[in-house]
């Protein structure tokens, strides 16, 4: 009797352990309009290697509707769910509405304060934006400019926490552009700190169970980082050196 009952309870296990699902993360792709550099074998690739494809913003150069429409033509290569949130490059041109037409007409579940679940992960998604790190946070103090800048970093962080209400899974990433901790920006010179993210972000993120963060933007930072509440981020920009010698990370969840 004693070996029927312990084969039941190991099925059981079996059956509760989740299954792990392999995220291929990257940002800063930079499409420009001149197709001088095609992104179709790389979404080729991720395709064979992962379960799901994050993009953390800067997905265009200019921000124009020919760059996005180059992406989307590469995009049709990805055979994977896509998940993504706009950078600031995103919005140069004044043209975001026609870029996130674009990539949602490619199937990209583009994420700006909403939540998706695929695969049992939970992503929450914004942009994300400046403002500095610990006690060199920006305050909203002085000139009506500076205010400003303060609260689209609060209304940001807003956003994220809305979409992270939204999240059900037990595994959640929250997908930005900008970096929520200053250690993921390290090569970048200090001087540019304020404008690369804000810890903002990562007060939201310790509020929550989040299993990873990936964010792009520092295009000269470093890969691996922890908010003050110990969730792992990643810095996932293409010109980042990944353990995998690729410009995508692949993160098991």
């Amino acid at each position: 009797m004693t070996k029927p009952t312990q084969s039941r309870k190991a099925e059981t296990n079996t059956k509760a352990a989740p299954t792990k699902v392999r995220i291929a993360a990257v940002a800063d792709l930079h499409v420009k309009e001149t197709g001088s550099v095609s992104y179709k074998d790389l979404f080729t690739e991720i395709s064979t290697e992962a379960d799901i494809l994050v993009m953390a913003g800067d997905l265009t150069d200019l921000g124009k509707k020919a760059e996005a429409e180059l992406l989307a033509a590469d995009l049709r290569a990805c055979t994977i769910p896509m998940v993504a949130v706009l950078g600031n490059h995103d919005f140069e041109c004044g043209a975001v509405d026609e870029v996130r037409s674009i990539l949602k007409g490619a199937g990209v579940h583009l994420l700006e304060g909403q939540a998706v679940e695929i695969h049992g992960v939970g992503f929450a998604g914004v942009k994300g934006f400046a403002g500095g790190f610990g006690r060199h946070m920006l305050g909203s103090f002085g000139e009506p400019a500076i205010k400003a800048m303060v609260a689209e970093s609060v209304e940001e962080t807003m956003r994220l926490e809305n979409a992270l209400r939204q999240v059900r899974s037990e595994r959640a990433m929250v997908v930005l552009h900008y970096a929520p901790i200053p250690e993921t920006v390290e090569g970048e010179p200090k001087e540019i700190y304020p404008f690369l993210g804000s810890s903002r972000l990562a007060e939201t993120i310790d509020r929550f169970p989040v299993s990873a963060v990936v964010h792009g933007h520092a295009h000269r930072g470093r890969f691996e980082g922890k908010t003050p509440g110990g969730a792992p981020v990643y810095n996932v920009a293409a010109h980042i050196e990944k353990p995998n010698g690729k410009p995508y990370a692949i993160i098991e969840l």
